[in-house]
């Protein structure tokens, strides 16, 4: 495993964990999946693994209870981040529920508590202030944001007071907007781009194409999994097929190879399986040549994936069949 080289009190690896699965019935895991959860954790910590990544929301509480049970035997080594839904984050509202995270993962501090999302009704220096005084009495370690502009994550910096952290933002080959400025900030100012779905959930595994879309509620909820969209990604597709080919790894190990080509970030992929777990956790020690990396950038940028307002219809069309 390799570790982002930044002044934390644990070191944080280049692959995490990633659990909205936990507990959440909409993934499809259902019961079973609770108690694989705990094996694919441990294993983790077996192979490296220090970053481990939920929210209050996930499994409505449920993904930090079973996360914080699997963790407790090797909570001195791991990062537990978990993050707050940005439901009216006044100061007194984010002490509270930092209180029932860290009950919930059975934790005395909470390693990096993030904000989920901004609210736009309620300043960051109210919400930060809350931080703060979290910090000051050690029930959270650093503090962090999440799917934050550059401008707000610096707002947020300022009103703190201190550094914040890191930003969790969806980056993957199929979104690379945080390589316009997000990346150059965190390695310029010390800072950490967490990088959550960075297998675009599944759709730069190679496991689906326009004739074999996938069958959960999420991923058919997403846009990038219209047959259009998966019919455009196609030469994406056979890029990374031919990326890790020339590496003996999969399509997957490629594109968490990418976003781990910038030095200071760190993936959080979910694993369904403890297999999974250890092929995410090996794809931390794939280096890419500037050529294979120039070859997925241009790959990439001719994907035009069909998303927002345009897609629903479709979306309506492919759930409805009509």
């Amino acid at each position: 495993m390799r570790y982002v080289r930044l002044d934390t009190p644990k070191p944080m690896s280049k692959i995490g964990l990633g659990t909205w699965q936990f507990g959440s019935r909409e993934w499809g895991y259902g019961q079973d999946y609770e108690r694989l959860a705990t094996d694919i954790v441990r294993r983790a910590v077996e192979l490296g693994v220090t970053v481990f990544d939920t929210a209050e929301i996930y499994g409505l509480g449920r993904s930090e209870r079973i996360l914080g049970a699997a963790l407790a035997p090797h909570r001195d080594k791991v990062v537990v981040a978990t993050k707050i839904l940005p439901v009216l984050p006044v100061a007194a509202v984010v002490q509270q529920r930092a209180v029932a995270s860290a009950a919930r993962l059975g934790v005395t501090s909470i390693d990096l508590y993030q904000l989920h999302q901004h609210n736009p009704l309620v300043a960051d220096s109210t919400t930060m202030r809350g931080m703060r005084v979290l910090q000051d009495i050690g029930l959270v370690g650093e503090v962090g944001v999440s799917n934050y502009s550059l401008r707000r994550w610096q707002v947020a910096e300022a009103a703190l007071g201190r550094r914040v952290l890191s930003n969790q933002v969806r980056y993957s080959l199929l979104d690379r907007k945080p390589e316009e400025d997000l990346l150059p900030y965190a390695e310029q100012a010390g800072r950490l781009v967490i990088a959550y779905s960075p297998l675009a959930q599944g759709f730069l595994s190679g496991r689906y194409d326009a004739h074999h879309p996938p069958t959960g509620a999420i991923r058919r909820a997403n846009p990038y999994f219209l047959p259009e969209n998966l019919a455009r990604g196609a030469a994406l597709i056979e890029t990374l097929r031919q990326v890790a080919a020339a590496h003996d790894a999969t399509p997957s190990q490629i594109a968490l190879a990418y976003v781990l080509h910038h030095p200071n970030v760190v993936a959080i992929p979910g694993a369904s399986s403890v297999e999974q777990m250890e092929r995410n956790a090996a794809a931390a020690e794939i280096d890419l040549t500037e050529d294979e990396y120039a070859a997925l950038v241009n790959a990439a940028r001719a994907v035009r994936p069909v998303t927002g307002l345009a897609a629903v219809p479709k979306l309506i069309r492919a759930r409805t069949g009509r």
